[in-house]
């Protein structure tokens, strides 16, 4: 007798499937696209890596190794990608330096979760276990920092100094380092010790000469020559300074229109006339006891004419003309002067005051410099020298991360060491912390434990080490309690980061370290693009 087998009932609740494939693809299209653009800059991380030379369709060049430089300057199509090109720009406004490592962090976070994700782990996992892991690291980097003072001006040097090493003008960081120091010192307020704009460092280039030949000015500095019409002055002491937005030049009529004169004496009429209105405005500001005129830039009619130069020259007062008009409140700011919008507010209680004000030649052309300025506000001016346009351009990007990483130290006022010991010391309590968690959590967090390593890695490989013994070395050292061993690309071998005096300011770690997952978390938890039209 043959059995019957009955089919099972069929059951309301039986799974569907669901097709993720797109969903996959989407993600996983976006973590390569944002991979292509890390690994772009990874060879220029680090003292030994390599410049990037940038060539533009109008034929501009710039050869650096600054990474928000190097990415903002590249044309990202793919959506994602963009995202790391904001992640350095992000770095850049929030530290200041780190611009490069923040990419590259985030990049090898990229292909750790990618590994994780074919794996069949759910993207919301790991971005979660990606945020527990930043808090936990930068836990980490905060019992590893020392605490500096501001008036240690030494230990402030030598940060600014491991700033500019690696940058294309890294053998001048012995000039540009205590540089940077002392113009954010200057600029900095007692009252508000943790705010510095660095709007109030203005950085004038001149080309000629070379790098060594920068300074540092307390005073202002004008990359254009005093007015020479007529004879008028280059030099002028015990200097009464007058910053003015009106033009000494005849009026114009409010609306285009033409006036026909045919009679030659209206014409003489008209040219007394004008001459007498000039003249009258020069003896207005010459009453005050004015001898220097900082003249804005006009854009409806001529600021100056020749005949109004002339009238100055004559009251033997020094003009600077062209000055524009996105400077004018750096300019009063410095002189702690008021501009002046109307002839008929010109009054002495206006004006500034300053000890010296000349014309000095530097290079091929002339400066206007003023000194010795009586009540001076808190900025300062650094005058940037060099011997070709694209040294005088990189040599500014280079400054501006040594006055960044100074004005985090003013910030935050910890350091810690640099040359791959903080990412490393991450790395193993991370991977310490891990086999505490359970289940999935735990997985994520080994992961990206070892992600964390792609610093030293890289800076080894740039510097022509064998990255792996490298590394390998720096775990051992690190897990026998010796947290501030680092690798030391000069002499290309591991020492103590900290006595070899490559440090780096707190804030520049943590930042890179917050904005990397954040970044990272964002690409995760897209899983369609929509173009809309």
């Amino acid at each position: 007798m043959a059995a019957v087998v009955s089919a099972p009932p069929s059951s309301s609740k039986t799974e569907t499937y669901t097709d993720t494939k797109r969903r996959d693809d989407v993600r996983r299209a976006n973590i390569l696209a944002a991979r292509a653009v890390a690994d772009a800059v990874r060879t220029s991380l680090g003292p030994k890596g390599m410049d990037k030379m940038i060539s533009s369709a109008s034929g501009d060049v710039i050869i650096t190794n600054d990474g928000a430089t190097i990415l903002n300057k590249m044309e990202v199509l793919q959506p994602a990608a963009k995202m790391l090109v904001d992640l350095s720009r992000s770095q850049d406004s929030a530290a200041g330096d780190g611009t490069t490592s923040v990419v590259v962090l985030a990049g090898c976070l990229l292909r750790h979760s990618l590994s994780l994700l074919s794996a069949g782990i759910h993207p919301t996992a790991v971005a979660d276990s990606l945020h527990r892991l930043s808090v936990r690291a930068v836990e980490i980097l905060h019992s590893m920092a020392v605490p500096v003072d501001l008036s240690d001006r030494e230990t402030l040097i030598k940060s600014a100094a491991t700033a500019l090493n690696s940058k294309v003008v890294s053998q001048y960081s012995s000039l540009l380092a205590p540089l940077a120091v002392d113009a954010v010192l200057t600029v900095v307020d007692p009252s508000h010790p943790d705010l510095v704009d660095l709007h109030d460092i203005k950085i004038v280039k001149k080309l000629g000469g070379t790098v060594d030949d920068t300074e540092f000015v307390k005073g202002l500095v004008f990359d254009k020559k005093a007015s020479h019409a007529a004879g008028g002055p280059t030099r002028v002491e015990n200097a009464k300074i007058a910053v003015i937005q009106f033009q000494i030049s005849p009026p114009k009529t409010d609306i285009e229109q033409s006036v026909i004169v045919s009679d030659y004496t209206q014409m003489d009429r008209i040219l007394r006339e004008e001459r007498n209105y000039i003249l009258s405005m020069v003896k207005k500001i010459k009453a005050t006891g004015c001898n220097v005129l900082l003249i804005q830039k006009s854009i409806l009619r001529d600021a100056v004419t020749d005949l109004s130069l002339h009238y100055l020259a004559k009251a033997k007062i020094l003009v600077v003309k062209d000055v524009e008009r996105d400077e004018i409140e750096f300019i009063t700011k410095t002189l702690n002067c008021l501009p002046i919008a109307n002839i008929e507010h010109f009054r002495e209680d206006k004006l500034g005051f300053a000890d010296c004000v000349e014309e000095t030649s530097v290079g091929d052309g002339k400066i206007v410099k003023i000194t010795g300025i009586k009540d001076m506000g808190r900025t300062a001016t650094v005058l940037v020298r060099g011997s070709n346009q694209l040294v005088i351009d990189e040599a500014e990007r280079s400054l501006h991360d040594a006055l960044c990483v100074v004005r985090c130290l003013v910030n935050k006022r910890f350091l810690i060491a640099g040359g791959g010991a903080p990412e490393i010391e991450m790395s193993r309590q991370l991977g310490a912390w891990a086999k505490e968690l359970q289940g999935m959590e735990s997985y994520c967090i080994k992961e990206f434990a070892e992600a964390l390593e792609v610093i030293p890695y890289t800076l080894a490989e740039n510097a022509g080490l064998n990255p792996i013994s490298i590394v390998t070395e720096l775990r051992n050292r690190h897990a026998q309690g010796e947290i501030n061993t680092g690798i030391n690309v000069r002499k290309g071998q591991i020492t103590n980061i900290l006595e070899e005096n490559v440090v780096q300011p707190l804030l520049v770690s943590t930042s890179a370290i917050t904005l990397a997952t954040e970044c990272v978390r964002m690409i995760l938890k897209i899983d369609d693009i929509v173009t809309v039209r």
